[in-house]
């Protein structure tokens, strides 16, 4: 239900012409501004706090090191499976659910020509994998040296898989429940609309002959249709289908509604967002570990700090960081980190990683070494996928990507407008613009930058002995004397 106005004669009419769970994440959890220019407001206090609570959640995960991160991870990562598999079974008994799952897997052959989405498919597998994040990294270097990690590997990327797959079958059949109540309410409002019109028994208009009915009164009584035209609405269940959403969106506004419609509808809520909790959880622990890890791994370091400190002063900046996107327009700066500061420079960093291991290391040295761990080389699958085709495709994406990235002109943002009670597109102005282009410089210069300057160390160093060869002259060998 909607809050009322100021008056109390009517409800909020931000709220009117949304909808409840619109306006509940827009205006009541983001308190979001009209664009990323209006910056008023100061810091969301709720939003500072479940910041903060997370921070802490995850400094008591890590304050031990791996050790007491991996009893934590056990349980966020299984716990969502739980969750899934009950929302399941729940899915398949609603109204509706085949209608999103068989539209889940009805192919659209035009979205396969287009780069985009090659370029979602291939950034959502390095998210979900954590590839390029160096969480990966980081846990792996925990493992024994005999640790078989092919068979973890292929495991991992299956369970991956198969986890994407299940999650967006229970996710399509409550989207479908939705999507048919939605299409069947419309209908509803049409029969109740031309019953009142034209005076017709109650009964005698159903969602099943409607559309009939509308034919036929257009035909037979054009003047009085005429005049209801306007209110008339055009029903498609395909069209609720297509206004699919991303992100926070559907997290939080489309999953919301459902749930808002199904029954004991608080139960499946809290199940819900405590799998969402639990989820972010899960990965922000991995990403953290990834950054304490080599900080740990710095004698530099750990001779001042201990680990509890240096754990805590991580957490501690990306508290501070965090808190930029607790402001009013804080919603549209974290859609530009999302959008730009990950997508382009993990295609980069995952490209550089592999390039280098076959090309730069040596394929054949990285089959010794693995040789060396499992007791076999790599099979012809692996090596094939390492030097050619996973480059090719890495490549490519990187290409398409900055294609795109040129071809779509002027960036675009989806801005809350409270007076039309919906999401509007706007170009990002000048400054916007000017952080994205930092964002994209900055992520991908890391390399760069990091490989000039080994090489002018080493570079110096070499300079260094050659210096150090020609000051000191070699002695001249002395002639042995005979006894």
């Amino acid at each position: 239900m909607c809050p009322p106005n100021g008056n109390r004669t009517g409800a909020l009419e931000e709220c009117e012409v949304a909808s409840p769970t619109q306006y509940f994440f827009y205006r009541e959890t983001l308190n979001i501004s009209s664009s990323i220019e209006s910056s008023g407001g100061g810091i969301h206090m709720g939003q500072a706090l479940c910041l903060l609570l997370a921070w802490i959640i995850v400094y008591l995960c890590i304050i031990r090191g791996v050790k007491s991160t991996g009893v934590v991870v056990y349980f966020t990562a299984t716990f969502p499976y739980v969750v899934l598999i009950i929302y399941l079974i729940r899915g398949a008994t609603l109204h509706g659910a085949w209608n999103g799952v068989k539209y889940m897997f009805t192919p659209k052959l035009e979205q396969l020509l287009t780069p985009q989405t090659w370029i979602n498919a291939a950034t959502q597998i390095f998210f979900s994998l954590g590839l390029g994040f160096g969480s990966l990294v980081a846990f792996s270097s925990y493992n024994h040296h005999h640790n078989d990690f092919e068979k973890q590997a292929l495991a991992v990327s299956l369970i991956n898989s198969g986890t994407s797959v299940f999650a967006s079958i229970v996710t399509f059949a409550i989207y479908g429940f939705k999507a048919t109540n939605n299409y069947e309410s419309c209908l509803q409002r049409n029969c109740l609309q031309l019953i009142n019109t034209f005076d017709l028994a109650e009964g005698s208009i159903d969602a099943h002959n409607v559309t009939e009915w509308i034919r036929h009164l257009n035909i037979t009584h054009p003047d009085a249709f005429n005049s209801i035209s306007e209110k008339i609405e055009h029903c498609s269940l395909e069209g609720e289908l297509d206004t699919a959403v991303e992100g926070a969106g559907l997290a939080f506004i489309l999953y919301s509604e459902a749930i808002r419609m199904m029954p004991l509808s608080q139960l499946w809520s809290v199940l819900y967002f405590t799998m969402l909790l639990l989820l972010g959880m899960g990965s922000m622990l991995g990403n953290v570990t990834a950054i304490i890890t080599p900080l740990t791994d710095t004698p530099l370091l750990t001779n001042i700090l201990s680990s509890e400190t240096i754990n805590g002063l991580v957490c501690l900046l990306c508290l501070l960081l965090g808190l930029g996107f607790t402001s009013p327009s804080g919603n549209y700066w974290f859609t530009i980190f999302n959008e730009y500061a990950a997508t382009l420079s993990l295609l980069f960093i995952v490209f550089i990683e592999i390039v280098s291991v076959c090309y730069i290391y040596g394929l054949k040295r990285f089959e010794k070494d693995v040789e060396d761990m499992l007791g076999h080389r790599p099979n012809w699958y692996w090596r094939l996928m390492w030097a050619v085709i996973s480059p090719l495709l890495l490549f490519s994406l990187f290409v398409f990507y900055i294609y795109s990235y040129i071809q779509g002109g002027v960036p675009t943002y989806q801005a809350w407008d409270k007076e039309l009670g919906r999401s509007i597109v706007k170009q990002y102005p000048a400054f916007g613009q000017a952080v994205i282009a930092l964002l994209l410089l900055s992520s991908l210069s890391c390399i760069p930058v990091s490989a000039l300057i080994t090489f002018c160390r080493r570079r110096r160093k070499q300079q260094g002995v050659q210096e150090e060869q020609l000051e000191c002259p070699r002695e001249k060998p002395t002639r042995a004397t005979r006894s």
